[in-house]
């Protein structure tokens, strides 16, 4: 079976951590997160894989290589401009033009039965099939309306308050039939939802819905991402160690998956679910909460506490200090006495001096540099990047 994985996006509304990760590498549980879709799409049967790059493409295409070690094939087709979501399919249309395959967004993070979706859809005969889900608040989604039949007769993209007509809202995963490339124009910006789904509705072409069970979310916040690293926790399925590991009398409650030589100093205390990568250093009595997730080549000085918090590789936090629900990007130095409240996140290469509090919600560009004793209410811009923090 084949799948397409839309990776074009710029992951504006994920800076600053996707300044240095195109956002289907933003690491989760130290692996590009859509590695683990991957993983699951392998599970499932769908082998044959073809990936549709835009911002930082070369950079997924180098982690991923052509798939065997995954247990697929995988080819790669890159937009030279922004095509829209079934433009960038349609670029891809000789690998996918023979049978009915499946469309998926490269920052979804699930551990939905695809298969079914898909056998579904092959005995059906509408031109799509939507993976449906009911959710609380579905404004930043498209919403359906579909009947006891599964056929879908509305179908409205994020709409807003007195606009909700349904809770049903799509995943953006889609079983097509390769004839739905001759409604999809040539070399034109045009999207599944605001244009596709809606010249097939006029038309009176048939769209089916299916409600898909399970844990989806794609990673388009920092607090979907937090999220969607919870799920991966949830799922540890014990504690695993490799290669050399060294403690002095730390006290470790899992589950855990510990990198290769990593080092636990004296009275540390350890509660899973956590994930350690490899190389790095953990000082005397540290305290690390469940839910967190450390890079490779990291160091976490004495007395420190990292809750519920994400830390990709590189990162340095110095002695006292206190990370509570953030995200510290790579090669990031947070000094001695330092304060990172709830939802704080830290792009790559930023200094933090010593004493200095980052308060909830801040976010603070790369390469910045916080002087001693600072108190960071408002979110801190480089201008030598990109400030745009909307769309994609």
């Amino acid at each position: 079976m084949k799948a397409c994985i839309m990776c074009g996006g710029a992951g504006t509304r994920l800076r600053p951590l996707t300044f240095k990760h195109p956002k289907p590498s933003i690491p989760i549980l130290n692996k590009p997160s859509v590695l683990h879709l991957i993983e699951h799409l392998s599970r499932e049967g769908f082998n044959e894989i073809v990936m549709t790059l835009g911002y930082m493409g070369e950079r997924i295409e180098e982690q991923l290589g052509d798939g065997h070690m995954f247990g697929v094939h995988i080819d790669y087709v890159y937009e030279k401009e922004k095509l829209g979501t079934a433009g960038g399919v349609k670029n891809a249309v000789k690998y996918l033009k023979d049978e009915p395959f499946i469309v998926l967004g490269g920052d979804h993070v699930l551990n939905l039965n695809l298969r079914e979706m898909y056998r579904f859809h092959e005995t059906n005969d509408a031109l799509v099939t939507i993976g449906l889900i009911s959710i609380d608040d579905p404004r930043e989604f498209g919403i359906a309306d579909m009947d006891i039949n599964n056929r879908i007769h509305r179908f409205f993209e994020k709409p807003k308050a007195g606009q909700i007509f349904s809770n049903l809202a799509s995943t953006g995963i889609y079983v097509c039939d390769s004839s739905i490339f001759e409604w999809i124009p040539e070399n034109k910006k045009y999207d599944f939802a605001k244009d596709l789904f809606p010249s097939l509705l006029t038309a009176d072409e048939k769209i089916n819905g299916v409600l898909v069970r399970g844990k989806w979310t794609d990673v388009g916040s920092s607090a979907a991402y937090r999220q969607a690293q919870r799920w991966m926790l949830d799922a540890l399925p014990g504690t695993t160690i490799e290669g050399n590991f060294t403690t002095r009398n730390a006290r470790i409650k899992g589950p855990l998956s510990i990198g290769s030589n990593v080092s636990i100093g004296s009275n540390s205390s350890l509660v899973g679910p956590i994930v350690i990568g490899e190389n790095t250093t953990i000082g005397d009595n540290v305290l690390i909460g469940p839910y967190s997730v450390i890079g490779s080549n990291c160091n976490i000085d004495d007395h420190a506490k990292i809750l519920s918090s994400y830390l990709f590789d590189n990162v340095s936090i110095g002695k006292d200090s206190n990370i509570s629900g953030g995200v510290v990007a790579d090669e990031t130095i947070v000094g001695e006495h330092c304060f990172l409240e709830n939802g704080t996140v830290i792009g790559h290469k930023v200094i933090i001096g010593n004493n200095s509090t980052i308060h909830s919600g801040v976010k603070v560009w790369p390469e910045v540099k916080i002087d001693n004793n600072s108190s960071i209410k408002d979110t801190l811009i480089n201008s030598d990047y990109d400030i745009t923090n909307e769309g994609s």
